[in-house]
């Protein structure tokens, strides 16, 4: 329901801006709400991981400066992203149509390949942590027969499908996202108090970068991949179309929530996580602290069930791509609509599950998919339709900076694949299919 107070505005608004067609919702959550979506990627169960797969290779003055650093170049081209949403008198709700509105039809179809690539990795992380999650609370109570991790991965991949089926449209998740934040909570303060206790009574750590020179070059750029991959959905025109009007300023207002408030959670992990291990640190963190079972259990549970909402905001635009391609509308109980849904999200499920549980290499996977999809979307792209859309506005001093951009993370995007698929290389040698990693 839109305020008496904004009524005006947003029937002004309606007049002015034109709104694609879509079987999902369009302006009808707070700014806040969006805040907490993406609050909710930044603090998902890849925090878990962070103290392994960025702190570790990069260690501590690598670490803390590439993290401050991703912060506010992440922060400044989702800004960009933002301010473009209703460029041209249209108002963008996929990333897709931004780039064709831009760059013509033909960018349409490159940009919704990179971003579903993106996000279609992005699950496939959700689904191995998941599964990794399930196995480490299993192991617990279970130390001679413990659950293969390709078994824990089906049932997350199940329990995902059942979500996903009884959840229509990313506005649905309201209440889901005040869980989401709790069982965050959960396991990021069981994390870092188990982490800080160990640390306090461990002896002294070491935090030096091992490994030779050559393959060390390799880490450290695969790292910088996770940077970036940690700040960044890929999917922000997305979650903008879901806030309501004036949606530019609402936006702002969430991602300053988002890398203010949002990111100290996340920092708290990994830096704790590190100073209590230091170069032992787990890639997933909860495998390296010590304490009561239960509050480790509890901590497991937490990180699972959180996997289980995070993949469905991710999924969220390939649900919206086929409901509207397809016309699902009306009430999310009809009958045709629920059969869609269990055929359409639960077959997009399996398939992703199938490659979760056949290559279960989550460090490499967070590299590859910062390297070809979330260095090319947040920012080569970010500041490119900025400059182009903005290119009579902008001095000559804003377009150099803007094309630096460009010029960098194109290069680093290059590097951070080669370097990504090096080490899936290097792990498919030591690891085999459906490996109980």
């Amino acid at each position: 329901m839109v305020p008496d107070n904004n009524r005006n505005e947003v029937e002004d608004y309606k007049l002015t801006v034109q709104v694609p067609e879509t079987a999902h919702q369009v302006s009808t959550d707070s700014w806040l709400q969006a805040g907490f979506v993406l609050t909710t990627g930044v603090n998902s169960v890849f925090v878990l991981g962070y103290s392994g797969t960025i702190m570790v290779p990069l260690g501590w003055i690598g670490g803390i400066v590439g993290l401050l650093l991703a912060t506010v170049l992440s922060l400044n081209a989702n800004m960009l992203v933002a301010k473009l949403h209703e460029h041209g008198g249209k108002r963008h709700i996929r990333y897709r149509d931004l780039a064709a509105q831009i760059y013509g039809r033909r960018a349409y179809t490159i940009t919704w390949a990179m971003q579903y690539i993106n996000l279609f990795m992005i699950n496939i992380g959700f689904l191995i942590l998941g599964g990794s999650a399930l196995k480490a609370c299993f192991a617990l109570f279970n130390y001679e027969h413990t659950m293969k991790l390709p078994y824990c991965i089906a049932i997350t991949g199940f329990a995902c499908t059942l979500f996903a089926i009884s959840t229509p449209h990313l506005s649905a998740l309201r209440v889901w996202l005040g869980c989401s934040t709790v069982l965050s909570l959960i396991y990021i303060i069981v994390a870092c108090v188990l982490a800080a206790k160990d640390g306090a009574n461990a002896p002294p750590r070491d935090y030096s970068i091992h490994g030779e020179s050559s393959s060390r070059v390799f880490t450290t750029i695969g790292a910088s991949a996770n940077l970036v991959f940690a700040f960044n959905t890929g999917m922000l025109p997305e979650i903008q179309a879901t806030v309501r009007q004036p949606a530019v300023k609402n936006t702002l207002k969430a991602l300053y929530f988002q890398f203010t408030i949002g990111v100290v959670p996340m920092f708290a992990i990994t830096f704790i996580g590190y100073w209590a291990y230091g170069a032992s640190t787990s890639t997933y963190l909860l495998n390296s602290v010590s304490g009561p079972l239960w509050v480790k259990a509890a901590a497991n549970i937490s990180a699972f069930l959180q996997s289980i909402i995070c993949l469905h905001i991710f999924a969220s635009p390939t649900y919206e791509y086929l409901d509207t391609k397809f016309g699902i509308r009306g009430s999310a109980l009809q009958l045709n609509s629920l059969s869609f849904r269990i055929a359409a999200r639960g077959g997009y499920l399996v398939i992703s599950t199938l490659v979760s549980a056949l290559l279960p290499f989550l460090g490499d996977f967070e590299s590859l998919t910062g390297a070809l999809s979330t260095f090319p979307l947040t920012f080569i792209l970010a500041n490119h339709m900025y400059i182009v859309a903005k290119k009579d506005k902008l001095s000559t001093l804003q377009k150099f900076w803007h094309w630096l951009n460009v010029f960098i993370f194109a290069l680093m995007s290059i590097a951070a694949t080669i370097a990504s698929l090096r080490l899936i290389a290097v792990d498919s040698k030591e690891y085999h299919v459906f490996a109980d990693v």
